[in-house]
């Protein structure tokens, strides 16, 4: 459950976030959603990848962070092992909610991240915002304008064929075999088939580049499939 509320400096004067990273405070998740903005970012850390939407007539992207679902093996002991975070993790509790046609700023009173007794302050003692407030907005301002652009850059990787599904397997120490299934990548040989006016609209739209950053993130499936063995073998101790 949530409970997003319009956030003021009146009734949150107190308000702290908890920006410990740990399964504790919500973050064993398997994806983060994402957008090609930030796929400069993620492509040092994380496999991008993509699935269908709900209604399977799109795709939206995401970093990897895990092989099953409330799986995230970035966490560890001391806290987030990565030199970035997702956006979409990094600016939780908050979110923009649409007031009377405005994007303002929101808090979910619910998540474990919200404390009046620890953590990052949000306001100052007067009612300014505090740095790490600012920072967050600018963190949502990233996402939304990002999340705009995002069916954009579906549609044209649709329009292209450049989406094909793959599987990934995983053979931990004890033998045991287990399967990625579900995933979209870009189809290399599709891409390179591409003619000059094709490769040209993908740059001019600005999704060339995301493109390569995808191709080049999935080196990171092996580091991940390491991941995983490490913690089998740990969770077996």
């Amino acid at each position: 459950m949530s409970l997003p509320v319009l956030l003021n400096n009146v009734d949150h004067k107190d308000l702290r976030i908890i920006t410990t990273r740990s399964a504790r405070y919500g973050d064993n998740v398997m994806t983060a959603l994402s957008f090609p903005h930030e796929f400069r970012n993620l492509q040092a850390h994380y496999p991008i990848v993509f699935f269908k939407s709900e209604d399977g007539t799109g795709f939206h992207s995401a970093a990897l962070l895990g092989f099953q679902e409330g799986e995230n093996l970035f966490l560890e002991a001391g806290g987030w092992d990565a030199a970035y975070v997702p956006l979409t993790l990094a600016r939780q509790p908050f979110l923009i909610g649409n007031v009377k046609g405005e994007m303002l700023l929101h808090v979910d009173l619910d998540s474990p991240k919200v404390s009046r007794t620890e953590g990052e302050p949000a306001f100052l003692e007067y009612g300014g915002n505090t740095d790490y407030l600012e920072q967050v907005s600018s963190m949502l301002r990233a996402i939304h304008d990002g999340l705009e652009q995002a069916p954009a850059f579906g549609a044209a990787l649709q329009e292209f064929n450049l989406l094909e599904s793959f599987v990934f397997d995983v053979e931990l120490p004890d033998g045991t075999q287990h399967r990625l299934a579900g995933c979209y990548t870009i189809n290399e040989e599709r891409l390179q088939a591409l003619d000059g006016a094709a490769l040209e609209q993908l740059s001019r739209a600005g999704f060339l580049q995301p493109i390569y950053m995808v191709i080049a993130s999935l080196s990171n499936l092996r580091a991940l499939a390491e991941r995983k063995r490490r913690a089998h073998v740990a969770a077996s101790r």
